[in-house]
């Protein structure tokens, strides 16, 4: 077992298999964002992040989380590294382009701008929930439900750059997610060349739902507020 975690194809496997978990994760978390979209009071999107934020099962599963975060990011790395070493440099340049798509050939740069992102979006609201607490949390509490939503507004509403970063963030994200869906499938050899194709169309479909919820809700929380 040791020697084939140890493996390339061993890498390979736990990448894909924290990256699947992390995918389903990225639903999830844009269910529980949307209901910004659909309730301007906040409640629906509070009641919601407090659910995520008290309920015991999310509780176990957030250092799961972090820990395939972790993993995701240090064999991607190791990975790349391992593979810059081995391959040819003359060959490299030489057939990169003919035979992967650019997505596939830059996968490590597109995870460590997601990773910036992700470091951001923590900053702003994930540790001032969980830990360091924020003036605009207590505004409007009821029953020990924090105000997530006005922080998360709050930021949106009065910063054009965090709405453009948030957007730029969720581009980067549908790009890195465009091979890494069918990919991980295909690494843990659930795809052949029948299904390759079909996991691609599901792939761009899942992309643009999730990259293009995460895009849409800081511009519709700054667009209402002109209008409004």
């Amino acid at each position: 077992m040791t020697s084939f975690l140890n493996s390339s194809i061993g890498k390979k496997f736990l990448m894909s298999l924290s990256g699947l978990f992390l995918i389903s994760f990225l639903l999830v978390h844009l269910i529980v964002n949307s209901m910004i979209l659909f309730d301007p009071t906040g409640v629906l999107f509070n009641n919601a992040a407090h659910f995520m934020g008290t309920n015991p099962i999310i509780r176990i599963v957030e250092p799961v989380l972090a820990i395939g975060f972790i993993l995701h990011i240090f064999y991607a790395g190791l990975l790349t590294l391992q593979n810059q070493w081995a391959r040819p440099v003359g060959y490299a340049k030489q057939n990169s382009a003919n035979s992967s798509k650019w997505a596939s050939r830059n996968m490590f740069v597109l995870g460590s701008l997601v990773f910036i992102f992700l470091v951001i979006h923590i900053s702003n609201f994930f540790w001032k929930i969980k830990f360091t607490g924020s003036e605009l949390l207590e505004q409007g509490s009821v029953d020990g439900v924090e105000n997530a939503f006005l922080l998360v507004t709050t930021f949106f509403i009065n910063w054009w750059w965090i709405v453009i970063v948030y957007v730029v963030g969720a581009v980067v994200l549908g790009i890195h997610l465009t091979h890494a869906f069918w990919a991980a499938f295909q690494t843990l050899g659930l795809s052949d060349s029948r299904w390759r194709k079909r996991l691609e169309i599901v792939g761009w479909v899942y992309t643009i739902i999730v990259a293009g919820g995460f895009a849409l809700i800081p511009l519709w929380v700054k667009i209402s507020s002109l209008i409004n």
